[in-house]
């Protein structure tokens, strides 16, 4: 997919993702990320849609993704993505699992052949540095998760 097909180029995006650990592992996705044209490994999450609370959009997207429901926690980190012609603002939350076991889904305002979610994973926590992971800005903070309210929002 070219950057002119990409749904996502040419407009500021909000993006809400749910940060969910356990036992030192975290649950990512793999996506086709169409800024670099490569599989990236991220916590899920997506678009903000008008109208829709932060808290209800993380939740619609956790359970399209995984197929788990969860509960939203507080903000720990925030990036932003500046790559033209992409530009999004991402929101992470933590968040705890109210029911459900994961199971990669999909994205349903994409066609089955533009589908960006290719697996998903829960991956050590100290394995993050051997993956390519997204964001960069959040590694640091994953790492020293038991003190992660002591690191700024950014």
């Amino acid at each position: 997919m070219t950057e002119d097909q990409s749904a996502f180029s040419h407009e500021l995006r909000i993006r809400v993702c749910g940060v969910l650990v356990r036992s030192d592992a975290v649950l990512l996705t793999q996506v086709h990320s169409p800024i670099t044209d490569n599989l990236v490994w991220m916590p899920p999450g997506g678009g903000l849609k008008f109208g829709e609370s932060m808290e209800e959009c993380l939740k619609r997207e956790f359970r399209e993704e995984t197929s788990i429901i969860v509960k939203a926690g507080p903000l720990i980190h925030l990036n932003e993505l500046l790559s033209p012609p992409y530009h999004a603002i991402e929101c992470f939350f933590e968040v705890s699992k109210v029911s459900g076991e994961p199971k990669l889904g999909s994205d349903p305002e994409l066609p089955h052949a533009q589908q960006l979610l290719n697996d998903l994973r829960w991956t050590p926590l100290n394995e993050l540095d051997t993956l390519s992971f997204a964001p960069q800005s959040f590694i640091e903070k994953l790492h020293h998760w038991d003190q992660r309210f002591g690191f700024p929002i950014r």
